[in-house]
Order: structure tokens, then sequence, then C-alpha cells
């Protein structure tokens, strides 16, 4: 499919996914000045944080759960899944359940799971059922308008908890970096976007090298949680198969991988290796042996280096870059971004099955 086909664009994304992802940055920004905003208790005393989420609102978890790794002096646990962790009882414990239709399920058993050991619930949604249940409670609920799917929420996801963990003192004041973040991701805009053609836009380029071909895709640090969110918008944009791979762990196992079967993977693979000034020395060495290794068994290897000056640009550059990259590849392989329908299907099935 022609890339630069903008009215094909728009017969394809009946519910404009594109101005979702064109709308990331302003959303980031936005998010995070909404969280400085919200009505937040005066809680001290906290010796654990506990994230309970699944899905787009786990993502923005897991992101935010990396990046305060080397700034947050206590331990932040990200929980996608029934109930909660033994460990997280008391008042010691933060609990945030964050559900973007307030309806997950797990998310809805952890709640309640943790108000029943006595931890410290602050509830993050649009509504739903989430916030009924902590407004009942009188439980703080932080509640955010988003009409759209729950990965097209990242930035609210992760901005808001930004703010959260600001305010609760457990990081440093993040506005700079914030403001920093949203000028690196809108310059890279500029070469992104869908009206930028095909010769001089790297997403298009990179969605069309990845046609017919299973994804994987490396990164370390940090990065290794970009590396999932590109894997979950190839699957859910453009309905195709990839897989993350996190280093240096993959060193220890996935090099391994790389001969068999060979048909399949010398000629239908990509692996993409993400990277950025601030990564490990180590690592960054270990991800270009890594890559060299790959290519000396005949595999399709690329890397995607981060934009900006902090780690929070380098993180959000890269979500950006790969979401555009999702979505152009969904439009080459002629689908809909947007529907799910193979989750659908499988929500309904659980239901049926009570």
């Amino acid at each position: 499919m022609n890339l630069d086909d903008l009215n094909r664009f728009k017969q394809l994304d009946t519910l404009n996914m594109l101005g979702e992802i064109d709308n990331l940055p302003d959303q980031l920004g936005y998010a995070y000045q909404l969280g400085l905003k919200h009505q937040l208790p005066n809680w001290k005393g906290f010796r654990q944080v506990v994230i309970a989420g699944m899905g787009g609102s786990a993502i923005g978890a897991d992101l935010l759960a990396a990046y305060v790794s080397s700034l947050a002096p206590i331990p932040v646990f990200v929980h996608r899944d029934y109930g909660i962790p033994l460990f997280a009882r008391g008042a010691e414990t933060l609990v945030i359940c964050s559900s973007h239709s307030g309806n997950t399920e797990e998310t809805l058993d952890a709640f309640e799971a943790a108000r029943k050991a006595g931890c410290i619930l602050v509830a993050v949604c649009t509504g739903g059922e989430l916030a009924k249940r902590a407004k009942a409670n009188e439980i703080p609920v932080w509640t955010f308008d988003h009409a759209g799917q729950p990965r097209a929420a990242v930035g609210f996801s992760f901005g808001l908890l930004l703010a959260m963990f600001q305010r609760f003192g457990f990081i440093p004041d993040q506005k700079e970096a914030v403001d920093g973040a949203l000028a690196a991701m809108k310059r890279s805009q500029e070469h992104l976007k869908a009206d930028v053609p095909a010769a001089h836009n790297p997403a298009k380029r990179y969605a069309g090298q990845l046609m017919g071909r299973w994804v994987t895709v490396m990164g370390s640090g940090m990065l290794s949680v970009v590396a999932r969110r590109w894997k979950g918008q190839l699957n859910e944009l453009a309905k195709a198969g990839a897989n993350f791979e996190f280093i240096p762990e993959a060193d220890h196992n996935t090099l391994a991988g790389t001969i068999n079967p060979q048909d399949t993977l010398n000629a239908h693979t990509m692996t993409m290796f993400l990277t950025a000034p601030s990564d490990h020395p180590r690592n960054r060495l270990r991800l270009d042996l890594t890559r060299k290794a790959f290519m000396l068994e005949g595999l399709n290897t690329d890397f995607i280096e981060a934009r900006g000056d902090t780690p929070l640009a380098h993180m959000w550059t890269l979500i950006l870059f790969g979401d555009y990259m999702a979505y152009y590849l969904a439009m080459a392989y002629g689908v809909d971004p947007t529907p799910i329908q193979a989750l659908l299907d499988f929500k309904q099935a659980m239901a049926d099955a009570k």
C-alpha cells in the first residue's frame, strides 16, 4: 500500500487513531498538570507501592515504575492479576488501582483485596464500577476524560501517576523533565506525521520493512518497557505478531535461539533494537554485540535511537515513534487500527463462562 495515501488512511482509520497518536504529547502534558490539581490526602510513611492494572493502564504503570526506579527510594510493583501480593498489607502499602474504563475485572478484584488488607488506596479511571466503589468507601478517585481505547490513553496512565509520585514526595519535581520530553516529542513529530512523505518519514519506512515479518523488539533498562509498548501496539493496531525481549537477560538465553528454523528466521523476522544515550554503557555494548550476532546468522535487524536530552525524553520519543510505526503498519496491512475484535470476543467468552 502507498503510505502517502492519506485518503486511504481515512477510509481504514474509522475512529481516528491517528488523531490520538498526533495528540499524545499534549495528552501527556495535560495529564501531568491534571495530576498536580487532583485532590490527594497528605499521607506519609509508605514503604512500598503496588499499581494494579491491565493492558493499556498497566503499560503506563510499567513505564512509571521503570522511570522512577532510579529516583524513588521505595519499591514500585506493577500487578497484572487478580488479588494483590501477600506483601501488600496495611497502611504502609499504597495500592493504586488503574483502569481506563473502571470496569476491568482483575483490577476490581485487586481493589477489593487491597481494601480488605488494610492498604491505602487511590483509584485512577474514567469512571465505571471502580469510581463507584471508591467513592462509596471514601477513597480518592482521580478521574480523567478519554473516550478512546485504553492503549491510546498511555499519556494519562503515565502522566497522572508521575504527578502523584511527585506530590507524595517519592520523586523530585518533574516539571523541567516533562517540558523537555514534550518539546522533544513535538520535534520528532516533524518527521513522523502522516503528511510527511515516506521518503522522509522513518516511521513509515520501518513499517514497510515489517510487512510479512514477525517482529521482536529489544531494549534495556527503562527501554525494555518501551519495547513492551511497541509489541503491544504492533499486536493491537496492526493485528501483527510481535514479541519483546530485554537486555541483558536476552544474552543469557534468546541469543542461542538464532539458528532454527532457518527459513523462518532468515526471511520472515525482524529484530529491532531500541537505544538511548541514557542506557547503561555495558548494555549499549550488549545491544551492539547482540545485533552483530543476529546479523552473522543472517537475521534482519535495525537500531532505533531515542531523541531528546533526558531519560524521560528518551522514553517518550521512542513511545511516540513506535505508535506511529505500528499505525503505518496497520495501514500497510489494510486494517483498521482501533477495533480489537479478538480481545472483545475473549472477554465475552469469559463473561459467558461465569
